[in-house]
């Protein structure tokens, strides 16, 4: 149990009934009344941000949340293998499970996975990832006027916008939070 009093950004805490993550809290004290604290949580299940504010001195139960690093192997189907880089344990998840960051996977990266008493609340990509061009349209000369770009597929299947100088083979950088072409490796 920890005092509301004591919160810091990024704790994470039990309340009713869900787990949520600290945004910002404000110590508040009125001229008149108790003082209060207002925060701003996020749902570790489902992502959605609320805002609540509890009178000071309360107790809020604090939420024993793992992360560990873990390394994307192979996908059979609908199903993710990723393998834990400190005791070689194979965790597998379903595409459900990773939701969206699924099309971002590439054979050897490394991910953080959350964990609340067994419990997987989500999947951390790295910010910026390395990915090879399979196909892409060679530039056409003179086409350069404006920051004219062209579709390239990726080796994992994932297609973006890049600039016409990229061609086949070569390693490209793509954000994981924009999901688009960063620059050339």
């Amino acid at each position: 149990m920890i005092n509301v009093n004591d919160i810091k950004n990024g704790m994470t805490i039990t309340f009713d009934g869900n787990i949520y993550s600290i945004i910002e809290f404000l110590h508040v004290k009125p001229g008149k009344g108790p003082a209060f604290v207002r925060t701003k949580l996020k749902n570790l299940r489902t992502g959605a941000t609320i805002e609540h504010t509890f009178n000071a001195g309360i107790k809020l139960e604090k939420a024993p949340i793992s992360k560990s690093t873990m390394q994307y192997l192979y996908a059979t189907g609908d199903t993710y293998c990723f393998m834990n880089m400190d005791n070689y344990e194979q965790l597998e998840l379903q595409k459900s499970q990773i939701g969206d960051d699924v099309e971002y996977l590439k054979e050897g990266v490394n991910v953080n996975l959350t964990f609340y008493e067994g419990e997987l609340l989500g999947l951390e990509l790295p910010e910026k990832i390395e990915y090879k061009v399979v196909s892409t349209e060679p530039a056409v000369k003179g086409n350069t006027a404006t920051n004219a770009t062209k579709e390239a597929v990726l080796e994992n299947g994932l297609v973006v916008k890049v600039p016409l100088f990229i061609n086949n083979d070569e390693i490209i950088i793509v954000s994981t939070s924009t999901g688009k072409y960063d620059s050339r490796a």
